[in-house]
């Protein structure tokens, strides 16, 4: 499988490409990026920095990918962007080093990120997530696997978004999001599970109960987060899936969306 590199792309010599790699026209390949077998990057595409991109990625027109981190505190010390396999990057989304020094930025495998959406510097993002249109997540922010964002979603710094959830558009997130959970408006509220996309991933009908116990007791029972907690383990003692979601919450520092 041959790499094709166009002759109007600048691929720095300490480039590594993959094989089949595909290098559209005017885009930029920095000199300490990797890039995987099969990957694509369409036109004017900047990929740059101490940059990983993964197996059979597409990266489309003026994507960027690996620049240094807007904040004001980095000097320009080496830090780093990984991109897992099979995720695509739509037009003009942007991907930005860490700043700590050694620091990384992360966005999994099988990801979806829409034209315009943001992953600020020091900010994870797991695998088989969606970031829709202008979505923009500030720096270290952490959205966990199967999580969803919808069009022009904004997550303030150090703040969480559990693992498959999924937030409504136009909404702000400035505290934690529930692991299976469901929230949008402004202010931002938590209004029930994601039981649509719970059931579409193959959750057992007594895996998506317990969780429902456990979401009353946590949101409904108007119960410190602690005894909530309590409650929780001691109800559904055989659920890891109850046990992630009250792991979360006594894990929250910036507080849940309620």
């Amino acid at each position: 499988m041959s790499t094709h590199v166009h002759p109007a792309a600048f691929v720095d010599p300490g480039a590594r490409l993959g094989p089949g790699v595909t290098i559209g026209p005017g885009a930029i390949i920095g000199p300490d990026v990797e890039i995987g077998e099969g990957t694509r990057v369409d036109a004017y595409a900047l990929v740059t920095g101490w940059t990983r991109v993964g197996r059979n990625c597409q990266i489309f027109h003026c994507a960027v990918v690996g620049v240094a981190p807007q904040d004001l505190k980095y000097r320009g010390e080496k830090t780093y962007v990984e991109v897992g396999d099979e995720t695509i990057l739509r037009e003009f989304s942007t991907v930005h080093r860490a700043t700590a020094p050694e620091g990384t930025t992360r966005v999994g495998s099988h990801c979806l990120l829409m034209a315009n959406a943001h992953v600020a510097h020091d900010s994870t993002v797991g695998d088989h997530c969606v970031l829709a249109n202008a979505v923009s997540l500030a720096g270290f922010v952490t959205v966990e696997e199967y999580a969803i964002l919808g069009g022009t979603v904004g997550v303030h710094q150090f703040t969480r978004v559990g693992a498959h959830s999924i937030v409504g558009g136009l909404s702000r997130v400035i505290q934690d999001v529930i692991p299976y959970g469901k929230a949008g408006g402004n202010p931002l509220r938590i209004v029930g599970l994601n039981s649509i996309g719970l059931s579409r991933r193959g959750f057992a009908p007594e895996v998506q109960a317990a969780l429902k116990r456990a979401y009353r007791l946590l949101f409904r029972e108007n119960l410190p987060v602690s005894e909530a907690v309590a409650r929780m383990r001691a109800e559904c003692l055989s659920c890891p899936e109850v046990e992630r979601m009250a792991r979360f919450a006594e894990t929250s520092v910036r507080g849940l969306t309620r």
